[in-house]
């Protein structure tokens, strides 16, 4: 590898070292400070939990049209980056829930920024020099994984968990030195309009039941991510144990994730996506009977098999049910589906349903709704198998 290419990628790494890092340092204990520090109830918080997918779902096409028009990525991600960061200090001068609540949606509408045109340019760069994006991602997980497990522990000797704001905002600005390095454009996809898209995937049944099975199935994951926190603390831990569980779950995920493709070419598609939506299932229906904090730790272990595989797999469906030409439209829904969509309504319910009665009628929730997607998984693989009778995809 040249040396300058070299720098580039160990760039990219540090990156999303980085900017996991700051994630891993808010999120995962953000449901617990707005309910402890802020003293919300937990509709509030499902409210406000729920708004930042949302944000996210609006706003990643908003970054990506501003830096198609600018050419300017490097310059929008490095004052998103900025941003966020400030907005993240003068957030803990908020107590007035209406001030709580815009600003966390100032924080989304800046985080939103983040990870797509960072995700552009490094994918734009691997293609170019014939290198593994996954290689970049890792770090990601990473992160995620080193913060989520500090930080447990550092708001437990502080007992103060303001600390995530900070630590948030910090690694936000150690990212900046990272894109110096940057390549200056990102990844040019096939351009067609997103009307010709929907017009397209819209005759595409397994395609949209595959969506629908995402919004049951995802939303769930997704939404677990903000009240396991939550969960960990009525189960009796401490904010230490909430540390180390997020710790293992995803450091559990690089793993799986790099196994995934070998997996689906013995298992094909549609099976691991099956296998590893059960396994979610299983977990959610495990949590309803308020199991000891061991059994909840060797689950979030299991967390790598349900997430890890899932997630390459459902991408790798996505790009093999939709035309070449409306693959970019079918991602972007797919995600918009799954990560916004589902991601909002699970966190509102799920806040709802905590209120109304525990976390682990959430979880039953969780369970009734993922077994829901795993039926409609089965109604996918024989229609898929009756249209396109390939192996590979069902």
């Amino acid at each position: 590898m040249h040396a300058e290419t070299k720098t580039t990628y160990r760039s990219f790494q540090y990156f999303y070292l980085t900017a996991f890092l700051s994630n891993g340092s808010l999120f995962p204990l953000l449901a617990v400070f707005l309910q402890e520090e802020k003293q919300l109830n937990s509709v509030l918080v499902g409210l406000i939990v729920a708004a930042i997918p949302l944000v996210n779902t609006v706003m990643e096409p908003v970054w990506g049209l501003l830096s198609d028009y600018t050419r300017k990525p490097l310059r929008l991600l490095a004052a998103a980056l900025a941003a966020a960061a400030a907005l993240a200090f003068i957030y803990l001068f908020y107590d007035h829930y209406a001030l709580l609540l815009i600003g966390m949606l100032s924080i989304a509408v800046f985080q939103a920024a983040v990870i797509p045109l960072s995700d552009s340019m490094a994918l734009g760069f691997v293609e170019q020099h014939k290198l593994v994006y996954g290689n970049i991602r890792l770090w990601g997980a990473i992160g995620f994984a080193v913060a989520s497990f500090l930080m447990g522990y550092i708001t437990d000797l502080a007992e103060s968990l303001d600390w995530i704001f900070v630590a948030y905002g910090v690694c936000l600005l150690l990212a900046l030195p990272a894109l110096r390095k940057f390549p200056r454009q990102g990844y040019d996809i096939a351009a067609i309009s997103m009307k010709e898209g929907l017009q397209t995937l819209r005759k595409n049944k397994p395609f949209l039941l595959f969506l629908a099975s995402n919004f049951l199935i995802f939303g769930p994951i997704l939404a677990n991510n903000f009240y396991f926190g939550t969960f960990i603390l009525a189960a009796g831990g401490t904010l230490s144990a909430v540390g180390i569980a997020f710790f293992l779950g995803a450091g559990s995920e690089a793993p799986f994730m790099k196994l995934a493709h070998r997996i689906i070419g013995k298992m094909s598609i549609l099976h691991v996506v099956i296998l590893s939506a059960s396994v979610s299932g299983a977990r959610w229906i495990l949590y309803m009977f308020d199991p000891p904090l061991t059994v909840i730790f060797i689950t979030t272990i299991i967390q790598g098999l349900s997430i890890g595989l899932y997630v390459p797999a459902a991408l790798l469906y996505i790009r093999s049910a939709a035309p070449s030409s409306v693959q970019a439209t079918a991602i972007a829904l797919y995600s918009a589906v799954g990560t916004g969509l589902g991601n909002a309504f699970f966190n509102l319910i799920g806040g709802v349903v905590i209120e109304t009665a525990t976390v682990y009628h959430m979880y039953g929730l969780f369970a009734v709704t993922t077994f829901l997607g795993v039926g409609i998984l089965f109604v996918v693989k024989r229609m898929t198998n009756a249209l396109t009778g390939k192996r590979g995809i069902a």
